[in-house]
């Protein structure tokens, strides 16, 4: 059997390595959403910029939680 504090150190890492992956889907959700959107209303490039500004946030806010839950299961 595993002991508790190796189990707690590897669900910590498995969290932990989410964390790109997360920031990726973020930022690239936001870029896609303005890109589609620029196409579909010609407003190239400001709707890209916009939304890949939200992406960038969106992508902050989702680490700054996370560390936040890493803290709790440190």
């Amino acid at each position: 059997m595993m002991e508790p504090e190796t189990k707690k150190l590897f669900r910590t890492l498995s969290y932990v390595s989410t964390l790109g992956l997360a920031m990726a889907l973020s930022i690239g959700i936001g870029a896609v959403v303005g890109y589609y959107l620029d196409s579909k209303f010609d407003t190239e490039p400001w709707l890209f910029f916009l939304f890949l500004g939200f992406g960038i946030v969106a992508a902050f806010r989702n680490l700054y939680r996370m560390y936040k839950k890493a803290q709790e299961i440190i």
